[in-house]
């Protein structure tokens, strides 16, 4: 198991190395006060601890995403763990890190705001209905994951309806009242859950000599899919993924001081990926390579999966306690993305949240579209999910590089990998049965060219704003204007 032990020593170390790198680039300033203070209102915005604003991070980037997208990604073999490991330091922590710092410096936005602001008005409102849809399918998603897996620890005892409607009332509440008083108050918990299920099954695999494989680029997928573009859109969450971009605004507004943004942003996603890295080896490990996995796959689904690593490695007790924290982890998701869709349709419309009244007004038809999705079958809304995820990632990523190069900075952090997942993304959809359906060898070459034309889009539109007296940060009197 040396690949799996080295892809999480290399995690760690690129929080530490890299992570510090992108710190220094983007350039912190501790004085600046921040929205949690400047734009306090005792709702959204208010400032909360460096610990607690880091569990909440990441119970909300942390859904079913780093688990049940790793476990699929398995089937294609150990080239998995390279893309969990660079995705997750180069793309996926960058993303996440960029689009809370840039937020914080812009009165909390959402990506919906920042994407218009640096990429046009017309891109604000593709984004903020892509956004939407986003986390209509996220939230669904997240109800219908856990909502299965009690369902299945209960033996069928408790009615599925009644497991769905019960977390719709959690959501109600988490969705609609202050961020300190269900939120700030049971995540921490939850993490601590999460973060304890997570290292148990990792420390079993070592502890018990899993057969866990070693690096190789073969494509082991049962299937014979091609790796490219379908393993970068499979695994989502845990390397790279755009659902986290309307996330980290939340905890903008909570944040009390920018230096903390490295721990919460940065650090947190590669802690997502650690998980992310011990779920794949689980699926690799434990059931007699790919054509196992996809037996079982085929029969129960990722929950399925996760149900029987856990009782395997953990035992009737840890393995409960550990499908526990794997019911968690989609329900802490899944209310922050009601949560951040309320904030976005609020924003874009300009209606204060200060009164509950305003805020159910938002909320409720959320819940209602979503209870309708729930009927849906789930691999079809994942592979909606995988899409619509990640080419939100693509928008905030480009986002990140503008931002970068407007203020004379190193912008090919964020750049390098938004050309990457531009070109994946749209590979998948002109490929895609619930695309275009053009052969793989016509979508390669139509990504490759829209991938080109998204460059020249980007130098052209990015040289004139360098060139203006663009306004970087709210309320930044320097206007930030060099590096």
């Amino acid at each position: 198991m040396y690949t799996f032990i080295a892809g999480i020593i290399l995690l760690i170390l690129g929080y530490f190395i890299y992570g510090k790198f992108v710190e220094r680039v983007f350039g912190i300033k501790d004085s600046r006060k921040t929205p949690a203070y400047s734009n306090k209102d005792g709702v959204d915005y208010l400032p909360l601890s460096k610990n607690k604003n880091s569990l909440i991070q990441l119970l909300n980037i942390a859904g079913v995403g780093p688990i049940f997208g790793p476990i699929l990604g398995a089937l294609y073999g150990p080239v998995a763990f390279l893309w969990i490991v660079l995705g997750c330091i180069f793309a996926g922590a960058v993303h996440d890190y960029l689009t809370g710092m840039i937020s914080i410096r812009n009165r909390g936005a959402h990506l919906p705001e920042l994407a218009g602001k640096f990429l046009g008005k017309f891109m604000k409102h593709t984004v903020n209905a892509f956004a939407i849809l986003l986390l209509l399918l996220v939230g669904t998603v997240f109800v219908t994951a856990p909502a299965g897996l009690i369902h299945t620890l209960a033996d069928g005892s408790i009615a599925l309806g009644a497991i769905i409607l019960v977390i719709f009332i959690y959501y109600i509440f988490a969705t609609m009242l202050p961020i300190d008083k269900v939120i700030g108050r049971l995540y921490p918990i939850f993490g601590a859950l999460l973060l304890i299920s997570a290292l148990g099954v990792g420390a079993s695999l070592v502890i018990s000599g899993a057969p866990i494989p070693e690096l190789s680029f073969t494509n082991m997928h049962p299937d014979n899919v091609p790796i490219f573009p379908l393993l970068f859109l499979t695994i989502s969450c845990g390397a790279l993924s755009g659902f986290h971009a309307t996330q980290t605004p939340i905890i903008s507004r909570t944040t009390q001081n920018e230096k903390q943004g490295r721990r919460i942003f940065y650090g947190m996603m590669i802690a997502e990926g650690i998980i992310a890295m011990i779920w794949a080896a689980a699926g690799m490990s434990l059931f007699n390579g790919s054509a196992g996995l996809s037996e079982i796959l085929a029969n129960g689904g990722p929950g399925a999966v996760v149900s029987e690593v856990s009782v395997t490695m953990l035992g009737a007790i840890g393995g409960t306690m550990a499908v526990i924290g794997v019911i968690i982890l989609p329900i802490t998701s899944g209310d922050t993305a009601f949560r951040s869709a309320r904030m976005i349709i609020a924003d874009y419309f300009k209606i204060s949240q200060k009164k509950i009244i305003s805020r159910m007004w938002i909320a409720i038809p959320l819940f209602v579209i979503s209870f309708v999705l729930t009927n849906i079958d789930f691999e079809l809304l994942w592979r909606y999910f995988s899409w619509a995820n990640q080419s939100t990632a693509v928008i905030a990523l480009w986002v990140g590089a503008m931002y970068l190069f407007i203020a004379h900075k190193q912008y090919y952090i964020a750049m390098i990998p938004a050309i990457f997942m531009t070109m994946a993304t749209t590979t998948y959809i002109l490929n895609a049965p619930i695309g275009f359906r053009l052969p793989i060898e016509a979508s390669y070459i139509g990504a490759a060219m829209f991938t080109i034309i998204v460059i020249g889009l980007f130098y052209v539109k990015a040289i004139a704003a360098r060139k203006t007296d663009f306004e970087l940060d709210a309320d930044d009197l320097s206007k930030n204007k060099a590096a």
